[in-house]
C-alpha cells in the first residue's frame, strides 16, 4: 500500500467516526468469509457499516479524535463496525454471534465519546433501541389519554343507565 493509498484510508476512517455515533471494535480472529458475509448482511439491515483496516492506520486515524483508550485494544485481527442512529443494534448482533459461535469477541467501543471495554458487551446488547424508547413514550404518554377516554366512556355509561331507569320508573 503506497503513500497515497494510505492518506485515502485515514482520511475515509475519519469520515466514518465523524458521522457515526458510535464505534465498535472486535477481534474477528476464525471467523470465515461466509460468516463475515452474514454477520455484513445483519449489520447492513440496521444501517451499521462493518470495516477492517490496519490497525496503524486506524490509530493514526485517530491520534487526535479523543479515542484513546483505543489504542490497548488496536492489537491482532480488528474489525470496526461503525453505527448510525440506532447504536445498540451493533452490540446485539456482535453478542449473538458471539454466544452462538464463540468467535468475534468484543474488544471495545464508543459511543458518543464514551469508552466501554470489552467486559461492558451484555448492558449495552441489553440497552432498548431507538424505536424501543420511543414506543416506550408513547405508551406513556398515551396510557393517561385512554384512562380519561376510558372515565368519560363509564360517565356517558351512567349517564345512559340512569335515563334508562328513570324512564322505565315513568312507564310503570
Amino acid at each position: 500500500m503506497n503513500k497515497q493509498e494510505k492518506a485515502e484510508q485515514i482520511a475515509e476512517i475519519k469520515e466514518m467516526l465523524a458521522n457515526s455515533n458510535g464505534v465498535y471494535l472486535v477481534d474477528y480472529s476464525g471467523v470465515s468469509v461466509e460468516q463475515i458475509s452474514n454477520l455484513r448482511r445483519e449489520f447492513s439491515k440496521e444501517g451499521v457499516t462493518y470495516k477492517v483496516y490496519k490497525n496503524t492506520l486506524f490509530k493514526k486515524a485517530v491520534a487526535d479524535g479523543g479515542f484513546e483508550e483505543f489504542n490497548d485494544v488496536l492489537v491482532g485481527m480488528t474489525g470496526f463496525a461503525f453505527s448510525g442512529d440506532n447504536f445498540v443494534a451493533p452490540a446485539k448482533i456482535i453478542k449473538k454471534f458471539n454466544d452462538d459461535k464463540g468467535k468475534f469477541n468484543f474488544k471495545g467501543c464508543y459511543l458518543d465519546s464514551q469508552f466501554y471495554g470489552a467486559d461492558q458487551l451484555k448492558v449495552l446488547a441489553s440497552m432498548p433501541t431507538k424505536e424501543e424508547v420511543m414506543a416506550g413514550i408513547v405508551g406513556s404518554i398515551a396510557a393517561p389519554a385512554s384512562g380519561i377516554v376510558g372515565a368519560i366512556n363509564a360517565v356517558m355509561r351512567d349517564i345512559v343507565s340512569l335515563v334508562d331507569e328513570i324512564s322505565k320508573k315513568k312507564a310503570a
